[in-house]
């Protein structure tokens, strides 16, 4: 009977490389045939193959599945893919085709340290596929293993090696796999690309929203689907988040128990991230402050009302109040004849004396004063001389009397008087 090789495909596929490549693990394939040509060979891969290899390559990928060129391990395997490729192994007594030395199974498979039980491949340049026995390698997960296969190896449940599938799996199958820390060596590592922020609206949709509706307007919203903190809406063409915390007080444990969907809702636009293009809304209970949305056309016609209003206002006949400007402008008004009338008593003062006229003369004629006349009897002769004399003493004060007309008769146009 040829001798029978369960191979690790997932392992083959990924060696020197951070993807998976089915055209890789055909050329393995290929080449232990053309070495041993004699043996059988089963291809077992992982559950999770198909997703990660190059999408051009899945059709082919499938088509292998469907014909048992390749296995796959049942949903819900305990182990995973290296469980199912070392329980294979384990029934038909064949040869692992792997670079793994499957630490976490040390324990339950103690035959992996055999000779001829373990066999690597690495492609080799300008030389091929190269395969060579080895032995798997120990570490703390392999202790670990030995250790809780040891304490199942003891437990009453235990059976015969005839029973190996009711026997209690090492705890350390049900593990996750192993991290790697570095890079297999000669492996190109990509450059991380990065991660732009995911948006939740179209450009044009979330500006139109932020345009209409600021934050603490009322919007009437459809409840579009839940998430794990809240629920998705629709305003329009725009969508929006509602959190659990805006839903009440205090907040609800599910966004089914505060909405349904399809149901037409009052929110209130909470806030916006202009970078992933979100709204959060509110409900009205956790939004006191909320203004209603008004559409425009009534703000228009508002706006017209208010400006007849204004002109129907009787504000405007109190306009005679402003009359009394003028009054308070009197005094204002008269500073300029006051000093118009000192600019012509300096012109007066300043010009030269014009020479006596006719008229001049006539106006600069001596103002007779009358004096009254005291009767006075018959007396001495030297009583009768000073009252006669009483009469001459009256000419200073004509001269007085006649020296402010002559000051106030110096026009410049001699003609004016001589007319009056």
């Amino acid at each position: 009977m040829p001798h029978h090789v369960i191979i690790d495909g997932s392992n083959l596929a990924t060696e020197g490389r951070t993807a998976p490549s089915l055209k890789q693990l055909n050329e393995a394939i290929d080449a232990y045939r053309s070495d041993f040509p004699t043996t059988l060979i089963t291809v077992v891969v992982d559950a999770t193959f198909g997703h990660r290899i190059d999408p051009k390559e899945v059709a082919e990928f499938e088509r292998a599945i469907e014909t048992n060129a390749f296995v796959a391990p049942p949903a819900g395997a305990v182990g995973r893919g290296d469980g199912f490729i070392l329980s294979i192994a384990n029934k038909a007594k064949a040869t692992v085709l792997s670079n793994d030395s499957y630490q976490e199974f040390h324990g339950e498979y103690a035959w992996l340290f055999e000779e001829g039980r373990l066999v690597g491949g690495k492609p080799v340049p300008h030389v091929g596929w190269v395969f060579v026995y080895r032995t798997p390698v120990r570490g703390p997960v392999s202790r670990r293993s030995v250790k809780e296969q040891k304490v199942v190896d003891k437990s009453p449940r235990r059976r015969s090696p005839a029973t190996h599938l009711n026997d209690v799996p090492a705890i350390s199958a049900n593990a996750p796999m192993p991290v790697p820390k570095s890079a297999p060596p000669g492996a190109v590592m990509p450059a991380p690309k990065p991660v732009a922020a995911k948006t939740v609206n179209d450009l044009m949709a979330f500006l139109s929203f932020v345009e209409h509706h600021p934050v603490g307007t009322s919007v009437e919203a459809v409840v579009d689907s839940y998430s794990s903190h809240g629920a998705y809406v629709l305003i329009g063409e725009a969508h929006g988040y509602v959190p659990l915390r805006l839903m009440g007080d205090p907040a609800p444990r599910s966004a089914r128990d505060a909405m349904t969907l399809g149901d037409v809702v009052t929110l209130v636009v909470s806030s916006f991230d202009a970078k992933r293009r979100s709204i959060d809304l509110s409900v009205l209970s956790m939004a006191p402050d909320a203004k209603p949305a008004e559409p425009k056309k009534a703000t228009k016609k508002a706006a017209k009302a208010d400006k007849t209003a204004k002109a129907d206002k009787p504000a405007k006949a109190d306009k005679p109040v402003k009359a009394a400007k003028p009054e308070v402008a009197k005094p204002e008004v008269a500073k300029p004849e006051v000093a118009k009338k000192a600019v012509a008593k300096n012109a007066t003062a300043k010009a030269p004396a014009p020479k006596k006229s006719a008229a001049n003369k006539a106006l600069a004629a001596p103002v007779v004063v009358e004096v009254p006349v005291v009767k006075v009897p018959p007396a001495k002769k030297g009583a009768a001389k000073k009252v006669a004399a009483k009469p001459a003493a009256a000419k200073p004060v004509a001269k007085k009397a006649a020296a402010p007309t002559k000051v106030a008769a110096k026009p410049t146009k001699p003609a004016k008087p001589a007319r009056a």
